[in-house]
């Protein structure tokens, strides 16, 4: 394996970085929802079809039947994830919102279970019952403090449970089309879907201020495209439990972000359940013998 020009864990630190802004920019924009998704979607496709039409417009020929379909199940769920998941950034906070989205390895095995058929080992069922505790105590604590947060906390865990979904129908065609061609179709039918979720709810394309449209290319840009591919790229050198892990520390950057940004400051309920979830999902992804660089 050729020497990676860079450490492999400083783009991986990077990608953690850019991710966890995406909770940050949400927040930080005024739009709908529904509109702020959309758009970040839109500049998403733009940005990458010039690539997309240079190098691997040939591979679109390649998808089956079933291939548009479930790729259109794919992106239908990514549109109503992010829908649901920038709306509980409205009622609950970015602590706890995140850490609920980043339950996603667990909602996966159920689907993979329910769907697949995948055993269910001792070291699953306790990662679970981790996870979900430290989500129930987050939760009760929101709920201390308004109901609405319960309400924000109850939209993280649908908007979860809704990309993991986008992931299940997803990996199948994933196997037979590159990771850009299957994005651009994925991202295309998920621009689609919000574009007429906004027309189906009467909310506005525009016009917005200057400072709106920045944070919507900026959501394109940095947690779309510039983190996500810094794992993927990262993942010729290092395992994918160290990604795995990794992606465990975007609640904890957009934590620390929220606090210096918003003067979010936890509670005590915030700190502890979310550190209880991420240890139950750790648990769950992390195979500690392979927790090293790949060898050459």
């Amino acid at each position: 394996m050729d020497k990676p020009p860079i450490h492999p864990y400083i783009p991986i630190f990077i990608g953690v970085i850019s991710v966890s802004l995406s909770a940050i920019f949400v927040k930080l924009a005024n739009a709908e929802s529904g509109v702020i998704a959309f758009y970040r979607m839109l500049f998403s496709v733009l940005i990458m079809m010039p690539w997309f039409l240079m190098y691997y417009r040939h591979e679109l020929k390649e998808l089956s039947k079933r291939d548009w379909l479930f790729s259109s199940i794919a992106g239908i769920f990514l549109a109503f994830h992010f829908i649901l998941w920038f709306e509980s950034l409205n009622y609950t906070s970015v602590a706890s919102s995140t850490v609920l989205v980043t339950m996603q390895p667990l909602f996966a095995f159920i689907g993979t279970y329910l769907f697949f058929k995948e055993k269910i080992t001792l070291k699953t069922v306790v990662a679970g019952i981790i996870a979900v505790l430290g989500s129930v105590l987050i939760s009760w604590g929101d709920f201390q403090v308004s109901g609405s947060a319960l309400y924000g906390d109850i939209l993280a865990l649908i908007a979860c449970a809704l990309v993991t979904g986008y992931l299940l129908f997803g990996q199948d065609v994933r196997q037979r089309l590159s990771l850009v061609t299957y994005t651009i179709v994925v991202y295309c039918i998920s621009t689609i879907t919000l574009f007429f979720y906004i027309i189906v709810r009467e909310q506005s394309f525009g016009p917005y201020p200057a400072i709106e449209w920045f944070w919507f290319i900026l959501l394109a840009i940095i947690p779309n495209l510039l983190g996500h591919n810094l794992f993927n790229w990262s993942l010729k050198w290092v395992s994918t439990n160290v990604i795995s892990i990794a992606i465990l520390f975007e609640p904890v950057g957009a934590a620390i972000l929220a606090i210096f940004i918003f003067q979010e400051y936890l509670t005590g309920t915030q700190i502890i359940g979310g550190l209880i979830v991420i240890a139950g999902i750790m648990l769950f992804v992390v195979d500690i013998k392979k927790f090293f660089l790949k060898k050459a």
